[in-house]
C-alpha cells in the first residue's frame, strides 16, 4: 500500500508540472516549494522552539487561527510556523501576522520529510481538520514529536474505515489525540478501536467569535446603509445573483466570491443601481447596491445586515461560511446545496437559517421577515445562541497542550 501511496505522489507531482505550462494556480505551486528549505533556515534559527500547524488551505487556516492565538498568549517564547498545500491557503496566509513564518508543505516523500523536520524540528505538531501525510507524520512520530489533529470530521465512506483502511487506519494512530467535531464522528472512530479521541467541536465558531468580539467599525458602509434596512450577501456566485436581482426591496451590499474585472461588470449589468465599493467617493445618494470589490471585509459587513445571504448554494461544492453572520444574531438565508455542512443543517433545525430554492421562495422569505420583526429578531437570536453553545474547541485544545506539558521542558 505503501508503494501504491508513493506512486500516487510522484503522479501527481508529475501532474501539477505538466499543469503549470497553462495553470497560474499549478506554476504557483511549483514555484512556491523552490526555495523552501534555503528560505526556512533563514527564517527559523536552531535555537528557536517552533509549533508548526499544517492547514490544507484558507478555510482550515481560519479553524487553526484561534488555536494560533492562544498558543501565542501561553507560549510567547515558541514561533509558530504554518504550512499549506495549496497556494490560495498560502496566499491568504502570508497577508496575516498570526504566524510567525508561512510556508509551503514539501511534497510528502520520506526524504522531504526527513529533511522538513530536520530543518524545523518542531516541538509539537497540528494538524487541522484533515490532509493526512503519511511520510510527514510518520517521520515525526518516529522522533515522538506530539501529533494532534484538530477540528476533524470523519464519515464511513472514508478510507480508514473501508475494508482496504488498515494501512489509513494507522495512520491516524500516529496522532496523540484527535479532536472530532461532532458525536457520529466520536462514535465512529470509537466503533473502529480509535480511542484516542475526543469532542471538541469546530473552533471556527472561536474564530468568528473573536472576529465579533474585535469588531472595527467600516465608515463606507456605515455611510451607505444609514438608517435603512439593508441585506448583505457574502461570497455570492453568478446564480445566487440573478436570484437576488430578481426581488430586492431593500438596500443591498453584494460582496461576490470572484472579484475580478469581467465578473464586476456583469454584476453591475445586473444590478443597474449599484456602485462599487472602490468608487464610492463618485455617489450619487440615489445607489442601492454597493459591490464589494475587494477581499478581507466580509465578515465585517454582515454585522450591519438586517438579514444575511450566504452564497454558493446553487454550485456543487455548496455554501460558503455562515457562521460569519450568525455570530452576530442575524438570521440567515442560502440555497439548496448545504446538506454536507453540518452547521448549516443544525442552524436551520435552531430557526436560525433557512433555504430557498428559487427566486419565489427568496421573495417570501424576505418579505416575511421585513413584515414581522418580532420573526426576524426571534430567528436572529436563533443564530446568536446558536454560536455561543458550540464556541469553546479551542480552549479545550489549548487545555489538552497545557495539561499534558506538551511545550514544556
Amino acid at each position: 500500500m505503501l508503494l501504491l501511496y508513493n506512486t500516487m505522489i510522484r503522479l501527481y507531482v508529475l501532474g501539477i508540472r505538466l499543469a503549470s505550462l497553462r495553470s497560474k494556480k499549478a506554476k504557483e505551486w511549483l514555484q512556491g516549494r523552490k526555495d523552501l528549505y534555503r528560505e526556512l533556515q533563514e527564517n527559523i534559527k536552531k535555537t528557536d522552539r517552533v509549533i508548526w500547524m499544517h492547514c490544507s488551505s484558507a478555510g482550515e487556516f481560519e479553524q487553526g487561527k484561534p488555536i494560533i492565538s492562544g498558543l501565542n498568549k501561553q507560549y510567547p517564547g515558541h514561533k509558530i510556523v504554518v504550512t499549506f498545500f495549496s497556494p490560495s491557503g498560502y496566499q491568504v496566509a502570508k497577508k496575516t501576522a498570526a504566524a510567525h513564518y508561512v510556508t509551503y508543505l514539501p511534497v510528502d516523500t520520506r526524504a522531504n520529510a526527513r529533511q522538513f523536520i530536520n530543518t524545523l524540528h518542531p516541538e509539537l505538531i497540528i494538524f487541522v481538520k484533515y490532509e493526512f501525510w503519511i511520510h510527514h507524520l510518520s517521520e515525526a512520530a518516529s522522533r515522538h514529536i506530539p501529533l494532534l489533529l484538530v477540528s476533524a470530521v470523519f464519515r464511513k465512506d472514508q478510507a480508514f474505515f473501508k475494508w482496504y483502511g488498515q494501512f489509513y487506519k494507522k495512520v491516524l494512530m500516529l496522532f496523540q489525540h484527535l479532536f472530532v467535531q461532532d458525536k457520529a464522528s466520536f462514535q465512529l472512530l470509537k466503533e473502529n478501536n480509535i480511542t484516542h479521541c475526543s469532542i471538541s467541536g469546530d473552533t471556527r465558531f472561536d474564530r468568528v467569535r473573536e472576529i465579533a468580539d474585535n469588531f472595527s467599525d467600516l465608515p463606507v458602509i456605515n455611510n451607505f446603509v444609514g438608517n435603512d434596512r439593508v441585506v448583505v450577501a457574502g461570497s455570492t456566485w453568478k446564480e445566487d445573483e440573478k436570484m437576488l436581482s430578481g426581488y430586492m426591496p431593500v438596500k443591498l451590499i453584494l460582496a461576490p466570491h470572484e472579484i475580478d474585472e469581467e465578473h464586476i461588470s456583469e454584476v453591475e449589468a445586473l444590478f443597474t443601481n449599484s456602485i462599487r465599493y472602490s468608487n464610492y467617493e463618485k455617489r450619487t445618494g440615489k445607489e442601492m447596491v454597493l459591490i464589494i470589490d475587494n477581499v478581507g471585509m466580509l465578515s465585517r459587513l454582515y454585522k450591519y445586515a438586517t438579514i444575511a445571504y450566504i452564497g454558493g448554494g446553487f454550485t456543487r461544492d455548496g455554501i460558503h461560511n455562515i457562521l460569519e453572520a450568525a455570530v452576530y444574531g442575524k438570521s440567515v438565508i442560502f440555497g439548496p446545496n448545504y446538506h454536507k455542512y453540518r452547521e448549516a443543517k443544525e442552524l436551520i433545525a435552531a430557526g436560525g437559517a433557512f433555504s430557498v430554492r428559487d427566486k419565489e421562495q427568496w421573495r417570501k422569505r424576505v418579505d416575511s421577515f421585513l413584515e414581522n420583526e418580532t420573526y426576524l429578531q426571534s430567528a436572529g437570536l436563533h443564530a446568536l445562541h446558536y454560536i455561543t453553545k458550540n464556541t469553546g474547541g479551542t480552549a479545550e485544545v489549548l487545555h489538552y497542550i497545557q495539561a499534558n506539558r506538551l511545550l514544556t521542558r
